[in-house]
């Protein structure tokens, strides 16, 4: 059995039910059936937690960094040998397929050994002083509890993501599992414990985020919190933590632009389009979802598209190009917003309704959807939807594109296509986002690289590479005065 059909919290080691004995059921998102129940857990659940990573954090913090690296290492290295597995419990929880699930976890395993590598190099600094006889220098140090939410897109990504820098750097960790991905949390669990990691230092919760997840953010002992989600959530979590100024790390939505010029190579254009909107079923914070394309080429452009989405096969196989969203509700949400831009004027091009055919019907499967001439106000333009779903915009110029994508209230990640050096620079310098790329997708993170973004795709941070070493720790400035007659 690849996980229980009741999945437990992880609480000071120990696999546990919620206090209150109640579940919440998970379904497949491929084919709508039951898999599992998970904990529901609430406040009591999350204040048990939290005291035992409290205990826990001081030895840890005391224990030598790179130390603290070997005993990660260990956790990888049991990502590695049970890979396999991971990735099929990711493929059964999200309904992407295997393949994608293994790539996934491929990821999540070289994220792990950076940081587990991180800590032999916990660098601070060395540095002068204007006064004689005095040495300057700064040191890391853990800034306490870690309170990390995740979201059920990339369940293993996501996890390996926060508890990899966050316990390299010393602290212990409270995570609050994705609702939809309660088995990949859970195995986690079983992995770090195999490994030796100590007792307390990693706690996973099950539940929902208005139950769990806003009694772990409210929780006066937790220090930092790093969220994953949607941009209002993530507002609401700024505000409870300024309470007591804990620290917050924000990872929000996106309307990500994928600009194609007029000089640009079409077919590679697409290829990475479809790839930006829908893979994974769009369910990326850095999917493209806004496409600006040149007047010139707009029409072939356009044809080429239409061609490739209408090619796209729907499904969890490894056959398939992407698979169903995480939930029903996400789904009828989407179907709302599409019928919305419909009444408002904008064309569906393909797409915009739910698949309902035999292969399909209980499934939670949204048609790949491209849309036309919707207003770059209109809801489904400005709105973070995270499914596979597309706009098209023409616009005249270079100047025009640039100007509608940074006509957003999100500022994530961005692309342009193009064979000019000159906009190609220009875009990087001027779009409004956290990632820009050229020639290529609107994702694509990698463990060494920091990702994150502007207005409302963040509150600043970075995470993952060495920057997110700033989000779990604290910089501590030491000033050691000497006296030159004991010399």
């Amino acid at each position: 059995m690849l996980f229980p059909k009741q999945i437990p919290n992880w609480i000071n080691g120990r696999k546990c039910r919620a206090k209150s004995g109640s579940w919440f059921q998970k379904l497949n998102p491929a084919s709508g059936q039951p898999i599992a129940e998970a904990a529901r857990s609430g406040k009591d659940d999350v204040c048990e937690a939290v005291e035992a990573a409290g205990k826990a954090q001081p030895a840890w913090a005391d224990t030598p960094p790179v130390q603290r690296g070997m005993v990660l290492q260990k956790i990888v290295h049991g990502f590695q040998d049970e890979h396999r597995k991971i990735a099929q419990i990711v493929a059964i929880e999200t309904g992407k397929s295997y393949k994608d699930a293994h790539a996934e976890t491929a990821g999540a395993i070289a994220l792990g050994m950076f940081y587990a590598s991180e800590g032999q190099r916990l660098f601070g600094h060395t540095t002068t002083s204007a006064v004689a006889n005095k040495y300057a220098m700064t040191i890391r140090q853990p800034v306490g509890v870690a309170g990390l939410i995740i979201a059920a897109n990339t369940p293993i990504a996501n996890v390996a993501w926060k508890i990899f820098p966050a316990l390299i750097c010393g602290n212990s960790v409270v995570l609050k599992a994705a609702e939809d991905t309660p088995a990949t949390a859970w195995i986690v669990g079983e992995i770090a414990h195999a490994a030796g990691l100590p007792t307390g230092l990693l706690n996973i919760i099950q539940g929902y985020g208005e139950e769990a997840g806003a009694a772990l953010v409210e929780h006066p002992d937790i220090d930092v919190i790093s969220f994953t989600g949607s941009t209002a959530v993530g507002k609401y979590i700024q505000r409870a933590a300024a309470e007591r100024l804990a620290k917050v790390s924000l990872e929000l939505g996106g309307k990500n632009p994928l600009v194609v010029c007029d000089d640009a190579d079409l077919d590679n254009a697409v290829k990475w389009v479809l790839l930006s909107a829908f893979s994974n079923a769009g369910q990326r914070c850095a999917a493209a979802s806004r496409i600006i394309v040149f007047d010139q080429i707009y029409e072939k452009f356009k044809g080429l598209l239409l061609e490739g989405t209408k090619r796209l096969r729907v499904g969890p196989t490894d056959a398939d190009d992407l698979g169903p969203v995480i939930n029903e509700k996400q789904l009828d949400n989407m179907l709302t917003v599409v019928e919305g831009a419909r009444e408002n004027g904008a064309t569906i091009l393909t797409g915009g309704h739910r698949l309902t055919d035999p292969d399909h019907k209980n499934g939670f499967y949204m048609a790949p959807t491209l849309v036309e001439a919707a207003d770059a106000n209109d809801e489904i333009s400005t709105k973070e939807l995270f499914g596979p779903i597309a706009c098209l915009y023409r616009v005249k110029d270079f100047n025009a594109a640039l100007a509608l994508a940074n006509q957003s209230p999100y500022g994530l990640t961005a692309c342009i296509h193009t064979k000019n050096i000159h906009r190609a620079i220009e875009f990087t310098q001027k779009v409004q986002a956290g990632v820009a790329n050229v020639n290529a997708a609107t994702f694509g993170s990698e463990p060494h690289m920091p990702f994150g973004g502007v207005k409302q795709s963040g509150n600043g941070w970075r995470e993952p590479g060495p920057e997110a070493l700033n989000v779990y720790s604290e910089t501590k400035q030491v000033c050691i005065n000497i006296d030159p007659e004991m010399l």
